[in-house]
């Protein structure tokens, strides 16, 4: 720093040398007892100052370099790296990414105008006789990266007021205070807080991973996204209009031995049981077994285009031809029942903490996923289908070494495809497509996206009715009974029913909102598309639904239902977005309540909804 310091002073020593001709030089034409002083020039006055000032800079950065490493130095004897960490930070360059959105929404009759089912309920949530719901929901997604160099970057995902209603959280409400009583006196909101006035808080960390650029390949680590092909297996519910995505803790490398295919090795920790932190829960937690431990091993194998590639190929009219396969391996050994338990900490110091709630599984299963798409100027031609596959044992608690001898395997055999189709006319402005797909079912009654429902009154059930498992007219419930007799009388030791990821969605209704997730179910969706000018265009789509397996309908016939979708949205080239959306559902004679339980009406009501959203994308 000293030296650096005499530096400078010695530049600016020579620059006023400089400016001032020497009195020793004599002029070549005049005496030098006579000749006067010679004033430089405006531009050579102009030129000398930004050499002066060029070099002070210099010698100013050399003075905070070594004042960094000196510092740096200190730090480290003295506990301080926080310092230092956050003066590098300053050099960092942040991309910053996102969205923000606003969804007014208006459903009617989407309780189809039927009574609760014989465990007690109702087909979609409602209050009283209201048949009419509205609302307007919000959320600001930010998603910075974090170049630390151009090889290094660290990447996250966050939420804040995710998915809020509008008027939710009143200053009055659950937030214990005591200014009003009367929600007619609130005068505004207050920030959600999880066990004050909300279940989540107001601002959620939901990812946040590295990626390393080196020589062979791409290194990412920590809890990120998962996606793949259409995403009815892996969607990680990155659109607009998204709501759930899926999320692993994952380290994978990507590596591209030629240029477009991949070889990706990945391993997931799906779960962990039980953790527990050190003493008073201070430090760092810890797993406190590896035996009830998830772990999923995954390969892809994968033919892809980066969207720069793809357009390039398409505009030469040349076809653009994508594919791969998305191989999963899971295991697990035990598992901790904690499903519908409230989070509590674990004594770590307790020996039977591990084991006391564990449950014996031994199972795996294989989850292949192909991809396939083929695209053209005109025309689009996309698939997937993926399928579930494996066993595991069902039964009460168990010992660590002694695995309850009541275990019963239970098979898991499931599968899902879909298709989507689109051919294009006017240079792209007119798209008309048509989407199939299909998820197996299974025999037993209720469709299978609630898998953990239990009845909310036995006594609801018609007489003679078991108290285990679903019965004939139920929604929803568990897809496997293992009791026989008349304590189960759907006796079933196979899971078949495939769900399709909850953000894949093809209409506003039926699937989107009534069933949550199409299951159980195959459907035929013809639409159309046309772009208006740029950042307006119009859609449609004509959707029809059946039930794989007639008899996990509540009525046991297999037509579901016929749904219209009529879209109009607008978005700039700054980043706004606006649709508006209707939707109509004609349900039909598979979500009808069975007579014989007492319901003398069984035609059901049209159901509607009107969605919009506008926000800012950025």
């Amino acid at each position: 720093m000293a030296q650096a310091l005499v530096a400078a002073l010695a530049l600016l020593s020579a620059s006023a040398q400089a400016q001032t001709p020497s009195s020793d030089t004599p002029s070549s034409s005049t005496p030098s007892s006579l000749a006067p002083s010679a004033a430089p020039s405006r531009e050579e006055t102009e030129q000398i100052r930004r050499e002066v000032d060029a070099k002070v800079e210099e010698a100013k950065k050399q003075m905070r370099e070594e004042l960094r490493a000196q510092l740096a130095t200190q730090s480290a004897a003295q506990g301080w790296q926080e310092e230092w960490v956050e003066e590098k930070r300053k050099l960092d360059l942040v991309v910053p990414g996102g969205y923000f959105r606003v969804r007014p929404e208006l459903f009617n009759k989407f309780d189809l105008g039927r009574p609760p089912d014989p465990d007690g309920y109702s087909i979609f949530p409602h209050q009283g006789g209201e048949r009419t719901v509205t609302g307007v929901n919000m959320r600001f997604r930010f998603e910075p990266t974090l170049n630390i160099s151009e090889e290094v970057r660290i990447k996250t995902q966050m939420d804040a007021l995710d998915n809020l209603v509008w008027g939710s959280t009143p200053d009055y409400a659950f937030s214990r205070s005591d200014r009003t009583n009367v929600g007619l006196l609130t005068n505004g909101q207050v920030a959600p807080q999880t066990n004050l006035n909300s279940s989540i808080d107001s601002i959620r960390f939901k990812r946040v991973w590295g990626e390393v650029s080196t020589p062979v390949g791409i290194l990412r680590f920590g809890r990120m996204g998962s996606q793949w092909g259409l995403g009815i297996l892996h969607n990680d519910g990155n659109c607009l209009d998204c709501d759930y995505g899926e999320t692993v803790d994952r380290a994978q490398f990507v590596i591209e031995p030629l240029s477009g295919y991949f070889i990706i090795p990945m391993f997931d920790m799906n779960a962990t049981g039980l953790t527990a932190s050190s003493y008073q829960n201070e430090g760092p937690p810890y797993n406190l077994s590896q035996l009830d431990d998830t772990y999923s091993y995954v390969l892809v194998l994968a033919r892809r285009d980066t969207e720069a590639q793809a357009k390039a190929k398409l505009d030469s009219n040349l076809g653009v031809f994508n594919y791969g396969v998305h191989a999963t391996y899971r295991t697990e050994k035990y598992e901790s029942a904690t499903q519908g338990q409230a989070f509590a900490q674990v004594n770590a110091y307790d020996p039977q903490a591990a084991t006391a709630n564990r449950l014996y599984r031994n199972g795996s299963v294989y989850m292949p996923d192909l991809w396939v798409k083929y695209e053209r100027k005109r025309f689009r031609i996309e698939l997937e289908a993926a399928g579930v596959f494996g066993t595991t044992n069902v039964a009460g608690a168990a010992d660590l070494q002694n695995p309850n001898p009541a275990s019963v395997p239970l098979t898991i055999t499931q599968w899902g495809t879909a298709a989507e189709t689109e051919l294009r006319f006017f240079d792209g402005a007119l798209k008309v497509g048509l989407d199939v797909g299909g998820a197996s079912g299974s025999r037993t009654p209720g469709f299978g996206n609630h898998p953990g429902r239990q009845p909310l009154a036995v006594n609801s059930r018609p007489a003679g009715s078991p108290a285990v498992g679903t019965v004939k007219g139920d929604i929803d419930g568990p897809k496997y009974c293992l009791a026989g007799g008349g304590s189960c009388p759907y006796i079933s030791t196979v899971i078949r029913n495939y769900q399709f990821a909850r953000d894949y969605r093809i209409d506003m209704i039926l699937w989107r909102e009534i069933l949550g997730g199409v299951t159980d179910a195959y459907y035929v969706r013809p639409n159309v598309k046309y772009t208006i000018t740029d950042g307006f265009s119009v859609a449609g789509a004509l959707i029809y639904s059946g039930a794989m397996e007639p008899t996990s309908t509540p009525s046991g016939a297999r037509g579901l239902g016929i749904e219209f979708n009529l879209g109009l949205r607008y978005e700039t080239d700054d980043g706004f977005f606006s649709d508006l959306r209707y939707g109509v559902l004609f349900p039909l004679a598979g979500l009808q309540a069975p007579t014989t339980f007492g319901f003398t009406n069984p035609s059901l009501d049209v159901a509607q909804a009107i969605r919009a959203s506008f926000g800012i994308r950025f």
